[in-house]
């Protein structure tokens, strides 16, 4: 299947209707290529803030609940989409309100109407110190007519045990915003690692340029990218496809299930079978003192 990932830049808008018609203009881009899943970046859906004005999307507490407040319609737009094209979508995420404090939301529509939901698991310092978004329900595996799918949102693709978490998924959705181009870094290395850890595809998509408007997300450095292990059936450097650093559009590239399910039975190495083999160790290493 071909899997388009985005390398996204946010808009100030002034109506809804050139929110509907910046994501249909996306969507039925990556559908003329013949993409099959289409991934859209980690706080993606900041934009719908500037709906309320100026004043609101500037200010970090109201841009959270006013993002909130437009997420249902975001949703009815994505879902509607999906099902006119036949194909998968990551909608980008955004603040969702919850009992205590908002989460970071990302959703996955299919053509069928369904809707998985995945909250980020693991906060950021900015997240948590300074904005006040926390942690939302668990991971998730969606299964899904292109297969079983998992989504680490950003900073949640650097930690190995919430990857190992999805290692049944055949694609990883990585939606991420980064400010720093070591940001940037630290999520695909993070991506690519998941990628050769569990045998499976992950698929990166960012945020870029700039939106001064908002303090949270008024510089963004990334780009689109497909990881793969670097074993037989898949590129030796690992990357099927990346975009440019900071230009805006899709990347496109054309991923084999089959080879997915080759790889974890017949490659070179077997790190997903042979993870377990960690537990039980002594993983200290004795000091050994140089004279």
């Amino acid at each position: 299947m071909k899997i388009a990932t985005a390398a996204y830049p946010l808009d100030f808008l002034t109506s809804w209707s050139q929110y509907e018609d910046k994501i249909a203009h996306w969507v039925d881009n990556a559908a003329a290529n013949g993409a099959k899943l289409a991934v859209f970046p980690e706080y993606g859906a900041m934009e719908l803030a500037t709906l309320a004005g100026r004043e609101v999307a500037g200010d970090l507490e109201k841009s959270l609940f006013a993002v909130s407040e437009r997420l249902a319609d975001a949703d009815a737009l994505h879902q509607k989409l999906a099902a006119h094209h036949g194909i998968h979508i990551l909608a980008a995420s955004g603040s969702a309100a919850s009992a205590t404090r908002p989460v970071n939301r990302a959703r996955l529509f299919a053509p069928d109407g369904d809707i998985g939901i995945q909250d980020k698991q693991i906060m950021t310092r900015f997240e948590r110190d300074i904005w006040g978004v926390i942690g939302g329900g668990p991971l998730q595996v969606f299964d899904t007519q292109i297969g079983k799918i998992g989504i680490l949102i950003c900073y949640d693709g650097e930690f190995p045990l919430l990857g190992r978490a999805l290692a049944e998924c055949d694609v990883i959705l990585v939606p991420s915003c980064t400010e720093a181009l070591s940001g940037y870094w630290r999520v695909r290395i993070g991506a690519m690692a998941r990628a050769l850890e569990n045998q499976c595809v992950c698929v990166m998509s960012s945020l870029v340029g700039e939106a001064p408007w908002s303090e949270a997300v008024d510089i963004t450095t990334g780009a689109g990218g497909v990881f793969c292990p670097p074993d037989a059936g898949f590129p030796a450097t690992g990357v099927i496809a990346g975009g440019a650093l900071g230009q805006a559009g899709w990347t496109y590239a054309d991923v084999d299930l089959d080879a997915i399910a080759k790889v974890r039975i017949d490659g070179r190495v077997l790190g997903r079978l042979h993870w377990d083999e960690q537990k039980g160790r002594d993983n200290v290493a004795p000091k050994v003192l140089l004279r």
